[in-house]
């Protein structure tokens, strides 16, 4: 199955890592014919019992901050925390994908705590989700791994434990460990290029990865009811996650960002496409802090010796202290 899609250009500028130097596999992937789906053990279903309902989706316009010296407000959920840039609300938004350039971390969490950084689209109840995240309860250690979130109405699904996504993509599994490429802050960083786009003739949801915009799988068009047709938001950064009573995780490197992709998670080079699939740069955006003295969330442009990128640079220690 041969997808029509945007005719993204690798920019020779604007390179991020390999993801196969984290390829699940050394002996040379899966034999001809299959794909990298793990295989569900009785571990995996009983910790699935204890993962958390969903997000809220929606947002109440009260809590959002323009890119202004407004101070956010905040907004407290059910257990989650979010530091976040999101498209203005336009009643006439219709998107047909997006992108981000990231890097990896990994957060201390400990028992139900997760701790992410995604890329969101959706409309109305409908989402997907893909980035990185570190959730002992998904995964069964608290490793940095690639993960997507598939969410229609009231049921919800990470990665293949559910039937939605279909993986085509025979080197890449959707819960791969990215710890040989986790960013020591002040030091090395890796980044990584994800979007999700749709494909203007069948409206399957395409997963793809790299500079080359590797096809990993697609969500068909089927599954859904409102994102059958587009998308009318679009959401970058951290989120995380601990039950009631629990103190919150850090998010991102740890640390409050300061301004500096050295030393700052963050999500760069983001973009949306519009209804025609054509890509645009997103220059504007409204930002979303649930609690401040938590995390904290900026879009600023960051200038280096060769390029600047506008960024979303996120993250802070949670209820830990910062050293």
């Amino acid at each position: 199955m041969k997808p029509t899609l945007s005719s993204m250009k690798k920019n020779s500028s604007d390179s991020t890592s390999s993801w196969s130097s984290t390829i699940w596999s050394k002996d040379g992937g899966c034999p001809s014919g299959t794909v990298p789906i793990k295989k569900i053990t009785k571990d995996d279903i009983l910790r699935q019992r204890h993962l958390p309902p969903p997000e809220d989706v929606t947002f109440d316009a009260q809590f959002d901050v323009s890119n202004n010296n407004s101070e956010p407000k905040e907004r407290y959920t059910s257990g989650y925390k979010v530091a976040i840039v999101r498209t203005p609300y336009d009643a006439n938004n219709k998107f047909r994908g997006a992108g981000m350039v990231t890097n990896f971390y990994n957060p201390e969490v400990d028992g139900r705590q997760h701790s992410a950084c995604r890329l969101k689209i959706q409309k109305g109840s409908e989402i997907l989700q893909v980035g990185w995240r570190v959730d002992p309860t998904l995964y069964g250690d608290s490793k940095t791994r690639l993960f997507i979130h598939t969410q229609v109405d009231k049921v919800h699904c990470f990665n293949t434990l559910c039937s939605g996504f279909v993986q085509v993509n025979t080197e890449i599994p959707l819960d791969m460990s990215l710890m040989d490429s986790v960013a020591h802050r002040g030091g090395t960083t890796f980044e990584g290029r994800i979007y999700i786009e749709q494909d203007l003739d069948s409206g399957n949801w395409w997963l793809l990865l790299s500079d080359n915009y590797e096809q990993v799988g697609f969500w068909p068009q089927q599954i859904f009811t409102g994102l059958a047709s587009f998308a009318t938001n679009v959401e970058w950064g951290g989120v995380v996650y601990s039950p009631p009573g629990v103190p919150k995780p850090p998010m991102g490197s740890s640390y409050f960002p300061i301004g500096d992709n050295l030393y700052d998670a963050f999500c760069r080079s983001i973009t949306v496409l519009n209804e025609t699939g054509t890509v645009n740069q997103v220059d504007k955006v409204t930002i979303h802090i649930d609690n401040p003295n938590m995390y904290q969330a900026i879009f600023e442009r960051l200038e280096s010796s060769k390029e600047s990128y506008l960024f979303v640079l996120y993250g802070g220690p949670g209820e830990k202290s910062q050293i």
